[in-house]
């Protein structure tokens, strides 16, 4: 009878480290970086916002923030698309996205594919400093003066500029709240 409880427990024991496997391969891991749209710094935020293949259900709880500012985000693996936002002063008042920054009066949510985060990374664009101020980012201003530098993304990694909201739109969402 012993040796049977045994091997029942054991393979309990068996079946949930591999349920637990199972789980944890239902889940991409992505390094998300959000930087400074003008200073190229990194922001450290609490909240970051994530879409997923155009739903327009955000998922706050799905980045998990590093000690080094950065987030460990975990998506599904079915998913393919991804927008992310991040919100600061410890508020839901989100950062205006650079890679949408030219489109003045209406900015929208750009999608980056998964796949290439994972196989190479991926750094949105900096549509938030001009090109001038350019040179004051170090990484690739040497190989394309003409080009808004970014740095690198590494496989698994995606960088983002942000900027805070300005005067204009800061009234327009206070009109739009009240």
């Amino acid at each position: 009878m012993l040796r049977l409880t045994h091997r029942v427990l054991t393979l309990l024991v068996c079946m949930a480290a591999f349920g637990g496997l199972l789980c944890a391969q239902n889940w991409k891991t992505i390094t998300v970086r959000m930087l400074d749209g003008k200073t190229g710094k990194l922001i450290t935020t609490s909240t970051f916002l994530v879409r997923v293949d155009h739903d327009p259900t955000v998922h706050a709880d799905w980045v998990a923030p590093n000690e080094d500012g950065t987030g460990k985000l975990s998506v599904p693996r079915s998913a393919s698309l991804l927008s992310i936002r991040g919100t600061y002063d410890s508020s839901m008042v989100i950062y205006v996205n650079c890679d949408s920054a030219s489109e003045k009066t209406n900015p929208i949510d750009r999608w980056y594919s998964i796949a290439e985060i994972l196989t190479s990374g991926v750094a949105a664009p900096n549509g938030c400093v001009k090109p001038a101020e350019a040179a004051k980012f170090k990484p690739l201003a040497k190989l394309k003066p003409d080009a808004i530098p970014t740095p690198a993304a590494k496989p698994g990694e995606f960088i983002f500029f942000v900027r805070k909201l300005n005067w204009r739109e800061q009234m327009q969402e206070d009109e739009f709240t009240h």
